[in-house]
């Protein structure tokens, strides 16, 4: 589970993040410029700047570099458990206190793990920003660690697994294919984890991981809006730089071995009201170029009422009620998903050709001008709406200063966009969208049971 709607909650919360001039366009450019500062403390802790006078407000990301790829077979859902527990307390903030000090002081926060990082963020007014450092380095210096932290947090994780997974429709489908699709244990198992690792987890368990991964030299700072940069860095050094340096983590095997049959399963969800075909390609990792052509194809196919597929199975031929896909983008192996509802008396193999056929379609013609055109300009709007604000500038630099050591990836990955043309759409369609590299689960209402006559 990759918490995705606490985050977008969290963003659209923050209006007050809003700016009107966050960025410069240079003349003659298309491409908006974020102008940064970067700086690393005694301790390895990264620190990016982005100063922006429009509007009175700051916004704070930390990312650690630490997700669900990290964990060992016995404790899945590590990962999220822990970035439970950091809003539990720590020496000096009591239990509850940061979302309490946050939120009186006119703010926003969260946090939010998947499985290559765990991250947190906050948005104030702009003279708070002593209490956001204050808060922040407290807990990645001192975080409170006992049994009934542990056991909260615990109870708290097991109920947002039966609320998003376990009695949810189809809530099972994404974690079994997850499973399928991957060999390596670092993406075969979900963010969200098991009841059963859960419970096995231990306050010694938290202890040695907080000391591994939330130290500071495995970590990243961006800081965004109304500040002085000198004086911020200043404020930030007092803050963080006494939290002592810890031994490197130990990288992570993200091997994938290429696939060479079809993976395929069927479940029946008593939850379910309409069957519904998950499929998935194994791809590439992200922020390379064949990523960025996935993108594209992935908006030409199931970008939105105008896509291929929307046209092909919900208008043309009404097979399903709704169809989507994207590229997803990881560290590691991501996948190219399709997903699919079908209308009462549709058959799934029949979506499943239909879906098919159009990726022949694409393999054999390829797109047209008009879609390319679409689908870079629909990426392009969609993030240049995202570095409207504050908040979502500093959590994409923090993310992308962790996973590609490139925290200037956000004033060129519209370049990458750009530089797409449809032969590489074409070419990534006909590498990766195979049968031999794809799993498919297929997802039937579960009939309730018949009482017997007595």
């Amino acid at each position: 589970m990759r918490s995705k709607q606490k985050f977008l909650t969290a963003l659209l919360m923050c209006a007050l993040c809003l700016s009107a001039s966050v960025f410069a366009v240079p003349k003659g450019e298309r491409n908006v410029h974020v102008n940064y500062k970067e700086t690393k403390l005694k301790n390895g802790l990264r620190v990016i700047t982005v100063e922006d006078h429009s509007t009175p407000v700051i916004a704070i990301d930390i990312t650690y570099n630490v997700g669900s790829r990290n964990e060992r077979q016995g404790r899945t859902g590590f990962a999220h458990l822990f970035e439970h527990m950091m809003f539990k307390g720590s020496e000096n903030v009591g239990t509850g206190e940061h979302f309490y000090l946050i939120f009186n002081n006119g703010g926003t926060m969260n946090g939010t793990t998947n499985e290559d990082r765990t991250t947190y963020f906050e948005a104030l007014p702009a003279n708070q920003l002593d209490l956001a450092l204050y808060l922040e380095a407290d807990r990645m210096r001192s975080l409170a660690i006992n049994q009934k932290n542990l056991d909260n947090q615990r109870s708290a994780v097991q109920e947002e697994r039966r609320l998003g997974v376990d009695n949810v429709p189809y809530g099972k489908s994404g974690e079994i294919q997850q499973g399928l699709l991957y060999d390596n244990f670092a993406y075969k198992h979900t963010t969200i984890g098991s009841m059963e690792d859960l419970n096995a987890a231990t306050v010694e368990d938290v202890a040695a991981f907080f000391k591994m991964y939330y130290a500071p030299n495995n970590a990243v700072l961006t800081l965004v809006g109304d500040f002085n940069t000198a004086d911020a860095l200043k404020k930030i050094k007092q803050n963080f730089e006494v939290i002592p340096r810890q031994p490197d983590p130990p990288p992570v095997d993200m091997t994938e071995p290429q696939q060479t049959a079809e993976r395929r399963t069927n479940i029946d969800d008593a939850l379910a009201r309409s069957p519904q075909v998950d499929i998935a390609f194994k791809a590439v990792p992200g922020n390379t170029p064949d990523f960025y052509a996935l993108q594209v194809l992935a908006a030409s196919l199931a970008g939105g009422q105008s896509s291929r597929l929307y046209q092909a199975l919900v208008k043309d031929k009404p097979l399903v009620t709704n169809i989507f896909g994207f590229q997803d983008e990881k560290r590691g192996t991501g996948a190219f998903y399709v997903t699919a509802n079908l209308r009462p008396g549709v058959k799934t193999e029949d979506v499943e050709s239909a879906i098919y056929a159009e990726i022949e379609r694409v393999k054999k013609d390829g797109i047209a001008d008009w879609e390319l055109e679409k689908a870079k300009n629909g990426t392009r709007r969609n993030f240049i709406n995202g570095l409207q604000s504050s908040l979502s500038r500093a959590i994409q630099m923090s993310v992308w200063t962790i996973y590609y050591n490139d925290p200037n990836l956000i004033n060129t990955r519209m370049d990458k966009v750009a530089a797409v043309t449809k032969e590489d759409v074409a070419r990534v369609a006909n590498k990766y969208l195979t049968q031999t590299n794809r799993t498919v689960v297929i997802t039937m209402p579960k009939k309730p049971a018949t009482a017997s006559a007595k």
